[in-house]
């Protein structure tokens, strides 16, 4: 008898799935605009703390339309671009320092360790009095968000490096330089970009704390406290969903330059399979 069942067809099957895959993300986000919209619109909250996706929407596209969005949002993307390079380029030097120098992170290591356990918002009075309230003590505030991670993602990533490695690369009678770049450094990649990845992300959530702490000047965190000593909560709420929207981008961005940058290591591993 001829059997009448397909293998192949049988993974097939088992992944369908009511929901696409790309699309499956925004399941959560629809569901919640829907419940948000059922509450206003039949006035499950009889509340003028909540309003309605309508009047958020009215107040984006105003908002746009005004040039007034662009001038926040710029204000603050150049800080936090600004700090996040500032604070990623020198945790990566402090990093490398403390993880290739014995004597560097014997001398350096307990004051730094000491320096990361203090909380980041503890240094606005300092940075305040140091660099004011404009964008160059922000900046400064920033720097510090993205300065620990990308200094303990570096120094980590090259204290993990196999000491197998080290030992052949001394018997194939490497260099300094050539141990450091071709065994210890690629050994090290993918923790300091996660380093800098969480440096990303933490400068544009320090950002939005700067913009709210050091209220001087313009940025889209300036645009929420406009809105709340106003009382409009639509534009509270709309640049609650900027922020979101900004964030995902930044964090969307940096995933795809890390998998392209280090889509060697996939390569690597399956040569030997």
């Amino acid at each position: 008898m001829r059997s009448s069942s397909n293998p192949q067809a049988a993974p097939a099957r088992a992944d369908r799935h009511p929901v696409p895959a790309a699309l499956r993300g925004w399941v959560l986000p629809l569901a919640l605009l829907l419940i948000w919209w059922a509450a206003v619109q039949f006035k499950w909250i009889d509340s003028p703390l909540l309003v309605s996706p309508q009047a958020v929407w009215q107040r984006a596209v105003d908002y746009t339309a005004s040039g007034e969005l662009r001038v926040a949002l710029g204000a603050s993307l150049w800080r936090d671009l600004a700090g996040f390079a500032i604070g990623a380029g020198g945790g990566l030097a402090v990093g490398l320092l403390l993880g290739l120098s014995r004597p560097a992170e014997r001398a350096l290591g307990p004051s730094f360790h000491t320096l990361k356990q203090i909380s980041l918002f503890a240094w606005i009075p300092l940075i305040s009095v140091w660099f004011g309230l404009g964008d160059a003590a922000k900046v400064a505030f920033l720097s510090l968000a993205a300065f620990f991670p990308v200094v303990l993602n570096t120094y980590e990533g090259i204290r993990s490096v196999p000491r197998e490695l080290v030992e052949v690369a001394r018997v194939l009678r490497f260099t300094r330089w050539q141990l450091l770049w071709r065994v210890v450094l690629p050994g090290a990649t993918p923790s300091i970009f996660a380093g800098i990845h969480l440096a990303l992300i933490y400068a544009w959530l320090a950002t939005l704390g700067a913009e709210y702490l050091l209220v001087s000047g313009q940025g889209i965190g300036n645009t929420m406290i406009d809105g709340r000593e106003h009382f409009k909560m639509d534009l509270v709420l709309f640049g609650v969903v900027v922020v979101g929207l900004v964030g995902f981008a930044l964090n969307w961005i940096a995933t795809r330059i890390e998998r392209r940058l280090l889509a060697w290591r996939g390569q690597s591993v399956a040569r030997f399979h």
